[in-house]
């Protein structure tokens, strides 16, 4: 064997095997809007949508780690009808950075994950952000009214626990912060994408004032897991309606209906 050949060899074992490795991870994401959680990554998982057989009304019967989605008592989304100010809530300290932008559609939303971008404290505790995906309508309602979009900034502390960003989106002007996200959303399922020489601060996507609504909730996916914090910005971004359009050809409907609020309290800090 010549020295050329075993060289080009050699390039096409590394070649395959970073093909091998990219599909696992896009596999795993392709699984639900929330990449990271382990019930997520289960190939013996069935396939969820968001209506008929496999929508929300039947997640919980689908698969015994999905159980949660039928049982939970703590479940997102919720209709925030009321709620409590109080004064001593802690800001949400945002402290995000520019990162590569790496998008991927993974047949149930559109996502961007996030290597290094920074994250948020609240209070003593610090989450850092993993990905961003976005649910048309907004899956949270604010007194029976859901936004047009919604973006979910998804946080994760070293521990493991996951605390949630919704930055609602309703229709006006262009939204500069996210016009390279909606310039290229990947029309089908598929592995991520690096675009090439574009980078994305998720800081420019938060609104100028930041009061919140707060509560403890869960995925709003399967498996429905529950202990996620929940910080719904009470302020709404705008987005042209090209461009939620953009989104609404690719998911015209990708939202899980409210759920009931039991015995928790809704708390509101004013921003």
């Amino acid at each position: 064997m010549s020295s050329k050949t075993f060289d080009f060899l050699e390039r096409t074992m590394k070649l395959n095997r970073r093909i091998v490795l990219c599909c696992f991870a896009a596999g795993v994401a392709a699984n639900g809007a929330w990449a990271g959680d382990a019930a997520q990554g289960n190939a013996q998982a069935p396939h969820w949508e968001y209506a008929g057989h496999h929508g929300p009304a039947h997640w919980g019967e689908m698969h015994k780690d999905f159980e949660t989605c039928g049982l939970g008592k703590h479940q997102s989304p919720i209709d925030i009808r009321t709620a409590e100010k109080k004064a001593d809530l802690p800001e949400l300290a945002f402290d995000y950075t520019a990162s590569p932008l790496k998008i991927v559609n993974n047949g149930h939303t559109v996502q961007i994950n996030i290597g290094d971008g920074g994250g948020v404290k609240i209070g003593d505790h610090a989450y850092k952000l993993a990905q961003f995906h976005f649910h048309t309508p907004s899956e949270e309602r604010i007194k029976g009214k859901p936004a047009d979009m919604v973006a979910h900034l998804v946080h994760k502390d070293e521990a493991g626990k996951l605390a949630v960003v919704a930055v609602l989106i309703k229709q006006g002007k262009e939204n500069a912060a996210l016009k390279a996200v909606f310039e290229n959303m990947p029309v089908g399922a598929g592995p991520v994408h690096a675009v090439e020489g574009l980078n994305i601060n998720v800081a420019n996507l938060l609104p100028a004032k930041r009061g919140y609504y707060h509560f403890e909730g869960s995925l709003t996916t399967p498996p429905c897991s529950e202990g996620v914090s929940w910080y719904v910005l009470s302020m709404p971004v705008e987005a042209s309606a090209a461009q939620i359009k953009t989104f609404q050809k690719l998911y015209k409907h990708n939202a899980r209906p409210v759920q009931p609020l039991n015995d928790r309290a809704v708390v509101e800090r004013a921003g």
